[in-house]
């Protein structure tokens, strides 16, 4: 009897092709499974899909809630954008499609998952080596690190047996979208020097097409977690998607960037994160009135410090858990309103309160209400100066200039 395998499915050319690849020359029964982060496909699009390619069985998980309360609202929390511009969207999706692999294996009693990952990105990274960490009696078979076949080769693979795909010549990227963003790769976009032609946006108007006057929004927060919208709450799905479709509209959320990936290369990356955008911004408004001078600093640190541990895979890690586990003290005031202007593409905090606001009117006014005790600065620039004014007393001014 054949063994049965876990397959990541998505429904594009890759997992397409490999339900045939895995039947054909591997002899497994192919289970294939979605799990749905905020795909723009139906179930039954892409079970007829699936079972047209050759697999004995479709499994469809909605994970939309899972994924967007504990992985983006978590990387929210910390701040986190690798290499201070992409907001994780893919990254943060892959460590809850390996668990749903793990688990539906054990349902099912699979000895192995597989997936179409890859042999130079960064997904097939984040995938084994959280299988590895939940389930390292698994198998792992990785199609696309195995066969020769370019995109292109894929294609008239699929055509000639039959498989169902969308992808065409004429509309060659690679693309991978959650609630959280959307990326798109390869075709004219693996040039840095050209312009990403207007076709590769979907989720965004360009900035000058975008309405001539600003909107602005209300976003409410507790601990550190979006909870309403323009004063309306609203659960975690229906504010990001919300927020899609509102910042989009706004032309806000276009990333093109060259970043550098796992395995070592440079990659051009384009993404759309409309409501990632606002969210972050808002976030960072709301922290800069309820964390103090040294937890910002520190968050500050982290904050890359995540990203990188989302970015390469270290989700289920010892050192993710310590990480989030600062982050989440530090949110415990994070908690208020921010008003954030949406105009051309830009995302601006214009408005921010807390009932536990650090800012003190009293002592920030220059107004005749102004509280703050001036006669005590002199006593304090003398101390803070000290090691200043020492040192250059001893060792600068004698001779040693400083280069």
């Amino acid at each position: 009897m054949p063994e049965k395998i876990i397959l990541a499915y998505s429904g594009g050319l890759d997992t397409s092709v490999a339900i045939r690849w895995l039947k054909k020359d591997r002899g497994y029964d192919v289970i294939a499974l979605t799990v749905d982060v905020g795909m723009d496909r139906s179930r039954e699009e892409l079970q007829s899909r699936a079972l047209a390619a050759g697999a004995e069985k479709h499994v469809w998980r909605d994970a939309q809630e899972t994924f967007i309360r504990y992985f983006a609202f978590a990387a929210l929390s910390a701040g986190a954008r690798y290499q201070g511009h992409y907001p994780l969207a893919t990254a943060l999706s892959r460590p809850l499609i390996a668990r749903e692999l793990v688990e539906a294996a054990r349902t099912e009693g699979a000895s192995a998952v597989a997936h179409g990952c890859t042999g130079k990105g960064n997904d097939q990274v984040r995938i084994d080596v959280s299988v590895h960490a939940l389930a390292p009696d698994l198998k792992i078979v990785a199609p696309l690190r195995e066969w020769e076949m370019d995109r292109e080769s894929e294609m008239a693979y699929a055509h000639e047996h039959g498989i169902p795909v969308s992808v065409t010549k004429a509309s060659p990227y690679s693309i991978d979208e959650n609630l959280w963003g959307r990326s798109i790769e390869t075709g004219v976009l693996e040039d840095p020097w050209l312009e990403p032609p207007a076709d590769v946006y979907l989720w965004t108007k360009a900035p000058a097409e975008a309405p001539d006057e600003p909107r602005y929004i209300e976003i409410g927060f507790s601990q550190g977690v979006p909870v309403s919208l323009d004063g309306k709450p609203a659960d975690a799905v229906s504010l990001i998607k919300g927020l899609n479709a509102i910042a989009g509209e706004h032309g806000i959320g276009r990333i093109d960037t060259v970043e550098d990936r796992l395995v070592g290369i440079k990659s051009r990356e384009i993404y759309e994160a409309p409501a990632a955008t606002v969210l972050l911004a808002a976030h960072e408004g709301l922290e800069s009135l309820t964390l103090s001078k040294d937890q910002r600093r520190l968050k500050s640190r982290l904050a890359q410090e995540y990203a990188e541990i989302v970015y390469n895979g270290l989700w289920f890690s010892a050192h993710h858990q310590d990480v989030a586990a600062y982050i989440q003290s530090t949110q415990r005031h994070v908690t208020g309103d921010v008003r954030v202007k949406l105009h051309k593409g830009s995302a601006a905090v214009v408005g921010r309160r807390s009932p536990k606001s650090l800012y003190d009117f009293s002592l920030a006014t220059y107004d005749k209400t102004d509280q703050f005790d001036r006669s005590a600065a002199t006593g304090f620039i003398e101390i803070w100066g000290l090691p200043v004014r020492v040192q250059a007393q001893a060792q600068l001014l004698g001779g040693e200039q400083p280069q």
